[in-house]
């Protein structure tokens, strides 16, 4: 089936964030119709192709009591006379769960089945093993999360997609906020943003605005607030979308935010009862603040150098004016020393908080990542002023760490840190782990802070780094009770949500949500003990309504919503089980999340939504799956599930390694290129160019210790030299060992320990007998995989893997084997057909001008896991990369590894 692929037709982001967000791409691919009696034919079309009409696209969200249930539906006509590839893009929040995803096509509906990831793996596999595009959830951003999927429209035909997520909207500083983010790019026929909210306690306020809004558009806003019901709304026709009259652009393209709160009660909250479940919310109002006990671990060790130790100086800074004067707080230090301003907590009077900024003014960047020791000393330093009864007696302890390293000095093994640091803390204090950008074990410092009752909270590399950690310090700033307990009838509640919270803080909410055993609420009293400046005690009933007296307008209302609330409530906080308590408890966790993932529909970390493609001859078994990412497997802003290949358009990754396999991501096609090179031990390749810049990696190869007669013979790299000319940098690695040169001046270092060095223009990282990080400023980041071999293997022996980050960064003019293809290399793949192997088809590429018979395989990248690696699939060129690289192989060949650029 022949393709050629076009520009976007349409691209419309709509996001609702925290908590609801969201976004819908279609674009269009011309392609041969699938159906047999169909005259063959390719046409390429512009951007302005209006065969394929967007009929409709909407987000219809309606909100009760806090419960976000939100559908998006597009509709398009194919009216051409040949078929089409649609592809559909939604972006949603990365806490919420997809619950239903169709289409109908034709007539014809398919319909998303929740099945356990494992299952619903394996016909992902199937799929991308035959070469089909197969629908993924991949990172988007900070709080989004893209799913994407394509379908072959036929022509005259309709295609309707409609996707549903649900969320419960969590309140923090004292508001929920739903913020849709409106990118259409061009104009849209029939465009609608819809929500609709229900709060039986009553709004308290509701404010909507957007970035984008002119005196034209602003009419066009639609808010309408009574008592408890709201309706917003934003339905700009194609004229009220122009930017001028006469042309095409679009107005749209912003943010539309909502923001809104709910009365509140002053006893025991609110409590809705509907259909045998309840949801219980708390939030009392002006309640005092209780004083803190706050010790900030900072990690100062070499990664920290530059940006992120200016911006954490920064953030610190302005916390520090943020402390109340009845607030004690202390600062740790530590790199592969532990360093604390003082022996023992402060306060924070005028005269502490300003010796603190001066302190916090001197800190620099230095050395290796002891986390261990960084916080069994803070703790060690609470107990101390405990013990001496030095800190406020009713007040509420927390730690909070920021780090953007992996533990590499003192103790290391991660579990043992957690065992430790749990220990230590004995249920006492509360710790928060601040994880800054991505290369960092983010599932350790989650695991760790949710087994001591807090959480943890990625820091994102960029220019509001100091800004992030200041809000993050605000929602924890202002704590008014400790220690919360919620106490319900013994016998008259079942499958209850988590009713004991350490804190509850200033501007945030309590929910606790269960099943009643009897409908008779005569009885039905509620406890709820806490620990304020005052001991904290309220008794009261639920106010017993009639749902239709509660919910009078099913408009706002979707099904059993109290049910479906309590399910995504308990699945939550389940999944955050999974990280405390015995190895029993914790299988009991999972079994029970899985259990209720499956029974209401939800795509959790556990499940994984398959829907079957409409059939073809060519493509009877294609797939697509909707996958739910944890913040772990969102370790770098392009991962997605599964071990599939990061296709990201602003930073895809070229590498090389195995035997030698070169491995070339293309974000824009959604796939990427494999080519091998054979050739004879010792010849050295260029990998990467750039005279602009001045950077140039070279790459010899090794062999086999022993060689087959007859047989294939196998090389690897096992030596790259990379040179940077303008800050007089030189590195030699090895199998054996890495040599630094700056300016001719040069130190050693082995694979045998973990290193960091740091200079104004290169950072580098050694970690042991696994990897080499060199970051060179304002510019690319390499990583060198070491992989051992064991010493008495007969044949193999110790290899090199080298990957490309960032390559955008280089200029246009940057070549190489490798360096060709850092700005993109378009290609067509039409006609698969079983090849050799049944299990790897065959294709025809067009690339380069070329035509090129070429098969589906797979490749591994080991950079997550040195000795298995990770399964890349992608389309293999044949005899050395012939057609796909510049001229052949031994153009690349240069004399050295340090030659002159």
């Amino acid at each position: 089936m022949s393709a050629v692929r076009t520009t976007l037709l349409l691209w419309v982001w709509v996001g609702v964030w925290l908590s609801i967000h969201g976004a819908l791409v279609i674009s269009t691919e011309t392609a041969e119709t699938i159906k047999p009696d169909t005259p063959k034919h390719v046409e390429k079309r512009s951007i302005n192709d209006a065969e394929v009409e967007i009929q409709s696209v909407k987000l219809d969200c309606k909100v009760t009591s806090r419960f976000a249930h939100t559908v998006m539906t597009t509709k398009a006509l194919n009216n051409g006379n040949s078929s089409k590839e649609i592809f559909f893009e939604v972006e949603l929040p990365k806490t919420a769960f997809i619950t239903n995803f169709s289409m109908e096509i034709e007539g014809k509906t398919y319909v998303g089945d929740v099945k356990e990831k494992e299952t619903a793996k394996k016909q992902y596999e199937k799929a991308v093993s035959s070469g089909q595009t197969a629908g993924l959830v991949k990172a988007s951003g900070r709080k989004m999360e893209k799913f994407s999927v394509s379908v072959n429209i036929a022509a005259g035909s309709p295609v309707l997609f409609t996707l549903t997520y649900e969320e419960l909207l969590k309140r923090n500083k004292g508001n929920y906020e739903i913020m849709m983010r409106v990118k259409p790019k061009e104009l849209v026929q029939n465009f609608e943003i819809v929500a609709d909210i229900y709060e039986p306690q009553g709004i308290a306020f509701l404010d909507a605005h957007a970035t984008f809004i002119t005196n034209e558009l602003l009419p066009l806003v639609d808010k309408t607030v009574n008592d408890k019901k709201a309706h917003v709304s934003f339905c700009p026709t194609l004229d009220q979308q122009r930017k001028c009259p006469d042309c095409d652009g679009t107005l749209i393209d912003g943010d539309f935010i909502i923001k809104y709160d709910v009365n509140r009660a002053e006893s025991i909250g609110d409590i809705q009862i509907v259909n045998g479940y309840f949801v219980h919310y708390f939030a009392p109002m002006e309640l005092p603040r209780i004083p803190k006990n706050v010790m900030f671990v900072i990690d100062v060790s070499g990664s920290m150098y530059g940006r992120k130790m200016e911006q954490t100086r920064t953030a610190l800074l302005t916390i520090l004016s943020d402390l109340h004067e009845e607030d004690y707080f202390g600062l740790v230090l530590f790199d592969h020393e532990i360093r604390p301003w003082r022996p023992s907590l402060t306060k924070a009077t005028e005269d502490n908080v300003a010796a603190a900024k001066e302190f916090v003014e001197t800190i620099k960047e230095r050395g290796m990542t002891d986390i261990n020791g960084g916080l069994l000393t803070a703790v060690e330093l609470i107990d101390r002023c405990i013990a001496q009864e030095l800190l406020p007696e009713k007040s509420v302890t927390i730690i909070i760490m920021l780090t953007d390293g992996e533990p590499n000095e003192g103790e290391t093994n991660r579990e043992v840190i957690k065992q430790n640091v749990q220990k230590a803390i004995g249920g006492n204090y509360t710790l928060f782990n601040l994880g800054f950008g991505y290369d960092l074990d983010y599932g350790f410092l989650d695991s760790m802070a949710k087994q001591n009752d807090g959480l943890a909270r990625r820091i994102y590399e960029a220019s509001d780094a100091a800004e992030q950690l200041q809000g993050f310090y605000e929602e924890v700033a202002s704590p008014i009770l400790s220690n919360v307990h919620f106490k319900y009838p013994e016998g008259s509640v079942n499958s209850l949500t988590n009713s004991e919270f350490k804190q509850l803080f200033n501007g945030s909410e309590i929910v606790v949500a269960g099943q009643l055993l009897e409908d008779d609420l005569n009885n039905f009293l509620i406890d709820v003990f806490g620990n304020g400046l005052d001991d904290y005690a309220v008794q009261g009933k639920p106010s017993v309504l009639d749902k239709e007296v509660v919910f009078p307008d099913q408009e706002y209302i979707f099904g059993d919503f109290t049910e479906r609330l309590w399910a995504y409530l308990t699945i939550e906080q389940l999944l955050e089980k999974k990280e405390k308590g015995t190895p029993e408890e914790r299988a009991n966790a999972t079994a029970e999340a899985l259990d209720l993932s499956l029974k209401y529909n939800f795509v959790t970390p556990l499940t994984s939504m398959v829907v079957t493609k409409p059939e073809n001859e060519e493509n009877p078994d294609d797939v697509l799956i909707a996958d739910k990412l944890t913040e772990d497997q969102r370790s770098r802003p392009q991962d997605q599930g599964y071990s599939t290949p990061s296709y990201s358009s602003y930073n895809p990754t070229y590498y090389v390694d195995g035997d030698p396999h070169f491995i070339i991501e293309v974000p824009d096609m959604r796939d990427a290129l494999c080519f091998n090179i054979d050739d004879t031990a010792g010849t050295i390749f260029n990998l990467v160019r750039d005279p602009i810049l001045g950077i140039m990696v070279n790459g010899q190869t090794i062999g086999d210790k022993k060689v087959i007669p007859g047989a294939k013979v196998n090389t690897y790299f096992g030596h790259f030299g990379i040179v940077h000319r303008p800050y007089g940098i030189e590195l030699l690695v090895s199998t054996d060992g890495i040599s630094v040169f700056v300016n001719k001046k040069g130190a050693k270092f082995t694979w045998t320990e973990t290193a960091s060095v740091k200079d104004e223009n290169m950072d580098l990282q050694i970690t042991k007998d696994r990897s080499l990080t060199v970051a060179l400023k304002d510019s690319v980041k390499f990583v060198i995989m070491l992989h051992k071999v064991w010493k008495k293997h007969p044949y193999h022996q110790d290899y090199l893997g080298f990957y490309t980050l960032d390559s955008h960064l280089l200029s246009p003019s940057v070549h190489g084997l490798l360096g060709q293809f850092y700005h993109g290399v378009p290609f067509e793949v039409s006609d698969s057909y079983t090849g050799k192997d049944s299990d790897k088809p065959d294709a025809t590429m067009f690339i380069k001008g070329n035509k090129l018979t070429v098969t589906r395989g797979w490749q591994r990248d080991f950079r997550k896991d040195v000795k298995n690696g990770e399964k890349v699939p992608c389309w293999f060129i044949h005899n050395n990369g012939t057609g796909l690289i510049d001229g052949s192989p031994h153009d690349y060949v240069v004399s050295s590894l340090i030659e002159a650029l």
